[in-house]
């Protein structure tokens, strides 16, 4: 069974992916018809970083694994017997 303490870094994990995806939502589905000149453009990046902050993620996100494959792989390696 899950502690307090998990449940509470769970709950702040899927809180804080609900803001990010709502963010990235509003950025590139709603925010393209809204008038450039309007307030609101002001709280948003502009919009080249849409398309290169999920790939330098993406990337992160692959060398990541990439990396966790090459440490199991090589722990799990059996000795050469002679």
């Amino acid at each position: 069974m899950a502690t307090g303490t998990d449940r509470a870094v769970g709950m702040g994990l899927v809180g804080f992916s609900l803001l990010l995806f709502t963010y990235y939502t509003i950025w590139v589905i709603i925010l393209p018809f809204v008038d450039s000149d309007h307030v609101v453009h002001q709280y948003f990046l502009p919009r080249e970083y849409s398309v290169i902050l999920p790939g330098i993620a993406a990337l992160i996100l692959l060398l990541c694994v990439g990396t966790f494959i090459g440490v199991v792989t090589r722990k799990n390696r059996k000795p050469k017997v002679d």
